[in-house]
């Protein structure tokens, strides 16, 4: 390979892991081209992008990051790499609906994963990173958490003018 298409590779590679806000390693070794293909669909279909990188490139344009040493172990044999770049867990949880397949998720192993500069192993990423909730959830979560005060203040206005209706009724009832 030329040393100008390095080095652009590189400049992709770098530019990736600057907009990222999680990227999960990925050892693929045995797997088929179908599953391969299926995987990298999925990924699509949740806004994550997939590269199959080689391990030097990748140390190379990691270098000036703080937590590459920590990947020296991970970057070893054949890498994939899928970067998330809104949800963080959108990757994880890919990965790991992935696995659930027998046929398919079977050769797919987790090598490691970073996230805001962290670096979680395989079993932390399908654990925990794979759990959290997504974006969507997140904000659905705090709306809910916004509209509780507002709801209980709604029902206490009510509350008067509902027990004067419960009291006309039941003198309504009585004569």
């Amino acid at each position: 390979m030329e040393r100008a298409t390095k080095d652009l590779q590189i400049g992709e590679i770098k530019g990736r892991f600057d907009r990222m806000t999680a990227a999960i390693f990925l050892d693929y070794k045995g797997m088929t081209v179908e599953n391969d293909t299926k995987l990298r669909a999925e990924f699509r279909k949740a806004g994550v992008e997939y590269r199959v990188c080689k391990n030097t490139l990748v140390k190379h344009a990691i270098k000036d990051k703080a937590w590459a040493k920590g990947l020296d172990a991970t970057l070893v044999g054949m890498t994939g790499i899928a970067w998330s770049y809104e949800d963080p867990s959108a990757a994880a949880k890919v990965v790991k609906a992935f696995k659930k397949d027998p046929a398919a998720g079977d050769k797919l192993t987790v090598k490691a994963g970073v996230i805001d500069g962290t670096i979680l192993d395989g079993k932390a990423v399908e654990n925990q990173l794979a759990t959290m909730p997504g974006k969507d959830e997140l904000r659905s979560m705090l709306l809910a958490t916004f509209q509780a005060p507002l709801q209980q203040f709604v029902a206490l206005l009510q509350a008067p003018t509902q027990n004067l209706v419960y009291v006309l009724a039941a003198k309504e009832r009585l004569g």
